[in-house]
């Protein structure tokens, strides 16, 4: 994706929600921050390089993007709280409920979650109706009580719970793994994907998600809030599920390693399948550098250890 091709979808995501001139004032403006703040927007855009990969219409292909990116924001927002994770800085800049308190970052993210669903329902809508039923059944599965709400309980139930890899592991698979699945394959699915093209992107998905999983508890160890944009050391202090320090800072970077290579072998045979799908390469580039700069990060905190 080109430099103005990401302006254009930084635009579009504050644009498709239409924020009424009645609205009221605080709504509004905590509705507005959040629309003019939305991070790297790598998950929209994988979503519409995949879309229309498969053949779906750009404008279908944009309103499942921003949908789910809606759905991904909202739960930022519902993380963040208090009665959460009690963050103070996401993105670079206060929470929303810091400024506008509790109600207002739950309002404003319940006002993303209903125009998800629209953007989304009007993406699935164009799609035959056993596709339909099988696009809302999966995209149920990994936002509803198997997938997102009850990896958020059990994070926040961290503490009661085993602290080893498969359950820090079942965590991740819940939360971030469902949100790349539905990134990865709902578009695919949308698009009549083959049943082995399908197979292979809940592979990728799981591989890449359980890497981003792991880039993200290494930055929250190694890494300040000025650096991740986010506050840093939560995860330690509020005892939340994080792999690095269930396996240690150098273990959990092997294991990086090991997923990012198990996914790469799942790429190549998705490009063998269906060369248009080649811009996975990039991406997978994209996570391989950020990997490599932890992994080096991680060696020098083991080295000054050992020293």
């Amino acid at each position: 994706m080109t430099e103005l091709e990401r302006r254009r979808l930084k635009s579009t995501f504050a644009e498709y929600l239409q924020l009424p001139a009645h609205l009221e004032p605080r709504l509004k403006e905590a509705l507005n921050r959040v629309l003019q703040n939305p991070g790297s927007l790598i998950r929209p855009e994988i979503v519409l390089e995949v879309a229309l990969a498969y053949g779906l219409s750009e404008t279908r292909a944009t309103d499942l993007a921003i949908g789910l990116e809606y759905f991904h924001t909202a739960s930022l927002l519902f993380d963040d709280l208090p009665s959460m994770d009690d963050a103070m800085e996401r993105r670079g800049i206060s929470c929303i409920h810091i400024e506008f308190g509790d109600a207002g970052a739950i309002l404003a993210a319940l006002a993303l979650v209903n125009r998800a669903y629209a953007l989304t329902w009007r993406a699935v809508s164009g799609s035959p109706a056993e596709c339909q039923s099988q696009a809302l059944a999966y995209i149920e599965k990994h936002l509803g009580l198997c997938g997102l709400l009850n990896g958020q309980s059990m994070d926040l139930h961290y503490a009661s719970l085993p602290h080893d890899r498969q359950t820090t592991e079942q965590i991740a698979m819940s939360k971030t793994v469902s949100l790349i699945q539905l990134t990865l394959v709902l578009p695919a699915l949308l698009g009549g994907a083959s049943a082995i093209e399908l197979q292979l992107l809940e592979r990728v998905a799981v591989y890449w998600g359980l890497s981003y999983q792991i880039v993200d508890d290494l930055k929250d160890i190694l890494q300040s809030s000025s650096e991740t944009g986010k506050t840093a050391s939560r995860d330690l202090s509020l005892d939340r599920p994080n792999i690095a320090l269930v396996l240690g800072v150098d273990s959990a970077a092997k294991r990086l390693g090991r997923l990012i290579r198990l996914g790469d072998r799942m790429v190549c045979r998705l490009i063998d399948l269906s060369p248009n799908l080649g811009f996975l390469q990039t991406l997978r580039a994209e996570l391989s550098e950020e990997a490599l700069h932890l992994t080096e990060s991680a060696c020098m905190q083991a080295a000054g250890e050992t020293t």
